[in-house]
């Protein structure tokens, strides 16, 4: 039976969530970006929501909810010819399930975008986000979500570590690497044009993720409630915790580490947020803050890779390491909800390993068909004339800044 209470805050957490994207993601990476380009990290992240609306509406959410096989959904659900004013999804409108899960798919190629900024053609972007969708996102989402087969190993993903982060950070780091570096890399890289843009779109990814968090519970219930306190306490550690690395680590506290520990934060938290109690929030916090700090230098200065707004370092370190952490975390004698029947730490620990490692896999080969095929078809780097004077005036005939 339908909830009116359910449906409203799922409604509510539709929209809290479409905002994480437009505008909270698409001006934390404009803020990050040079002056000359932050046009077209706008024009990435509004265009892959219109794209992956439709795709979402046509194929997508069959693929990943129908009813299909353990690995990939089946086509009962293309064009929503299934769905109906009167169907329902649990307590809330099938209508809504399908727009709240719309928005995930709207995020997730979008946190791509950061890890190849300043040197991608625009028709690659959303070539590489259409396929990635219907290739990577959308089966993994129906083994996760969708009742496929780590759904069916009992594999904990409340809000998306594995579905979101983990596939959304290894295939950022694929195209980073076969798309190669900006110019000046790693050394002589400009910093980013606008902080204060940066942390005005992290305070809304901030906002926008109880919506995806908290949401996710699919009903206005205790589970929301815990999900919502966790996220809060992860995002506000983590923040500390790569604050006070810099201060030490360079004397100074910058405002874009901050946020960008806030983040890491709620990355983390994510994959556990309807499982863990408020020492899992903390501990969770710490970890993330502590290992995705840790990972942005491991990416940039040992892999070589320009992963240029640390996309694997924050997303997908961020959502493996709350995957992983939510096998301990859940327990009921650390504040969690509890492990399911028969099940201990050990082996659900195995279960989320195996989460992890074999959506990295796929996510990897996928990734590297959809860029050879993008290569081949419309090519990948933008000229250099048009890197050097800036992706906006060159792409899309308009500036940022008329001054």
């Amino acid at each position: 039976m339908i909830d009116s209470g359910d449906t409203a805050w799922i409604l509510v957490s539709t929209a809290l969530v479409l905002f994480m994207t437009l505008p909270g993601l698409a001006l934390f990476y404009g803020g990050l970006v040079q002056s000359r380009n932050i046009l077209s990290v706008l024009m990435h992240c509004m265009g892959i929501a219109c794209m992956a609306s439709l795709l979402w509406f046509v194929v997508a959410y069959s693929i990943a909810f129908a009813e299909g096989n353990p690995y990939f959904g089946g086509l009962g659900s293309a064009f929503l010819m299934d769905v109906t004013r009167e169907s329902a999804s649990g307590t809330i409108p099938t209508t809504v399930f399908v727009m709240f899960q719309m928005t995930f798919a709207i995020i997730t190629p979008a946190l791509m975008v950061g890890a190849y900024v300043e040197r991608i053609k625009f028709g690659a972007v959303l070539l590489i986000s259409a396929l990635w969708l219907l290739l990577v996102y959308a089966p993994v989402t129906h083994w996760v979500w969708g009742g496929g087969w780590l759904a069916e190993m009992g594999v904990l993903d409340f809000a998306g570590g594995i579905v979101v982060h983990v596939t959304a950070g290894v295939s950022a780091l694929v195209i980073a690497a076969m798309l190669g570096a900006r110019r000046g890399f790693p050394d002589n890289v400009q910093p980013p044009h606008a902080p204060w843009l940066v942390m005005v779109g992290a305070a809304m990814l901030w906002v926008g993720w109880f919506g995806f968090n908290a949401g996710s519970a699919l009903a206005a219930g205790g589970d929301a409630g815990m999900a919502m306190l966790v996220t809060h306490l992860s995002a506000a550690t983590a923040s500390l915790v790569w604050m006070v690395i810099e201060w030490f680590r360079f004397g100074k506290p910058s405002l874009v580490g901050l946020v960008t520990g806030t983040i890491a934060g709620l990355a983390t938290i994510t994959p556990a947020s309807g499982f863990v109690g408020p020492i899992g929030g903390l501990a969770l916090g710490l970890a993330g803050g502590l290992l995705c700090y840790v990972a942005v230098d491991v990416v940039k200065r040992n892999f070589r890779v320009d992963d240029s707004l640390d996309v694997l370092a924050v997303h997908g370190i961020g959502g493996a390491t709350g995957t992983l952490l939510a096998a301990i975390f859940a327990t009921a004698s650390l504040g969690g909800a509890g492990l399911a029947d028969g099940q201990t730490v050990g082996g659900q620990l195995s279960v989320q390993a195996i989460g992890v490692v074999v959506t990295t896999i796929w996510s990897v080969a996928a990734t590297v068909g959809i860029v050879f095929v993008t290569r081949a078809l419309i090519g990948l780097r933008a000229d250099e004339e048009h890197e050097v004077g800036g992706l906006d005036l060159a792409h899309h005939g308009e500036s940022g800044y008329n001054l």
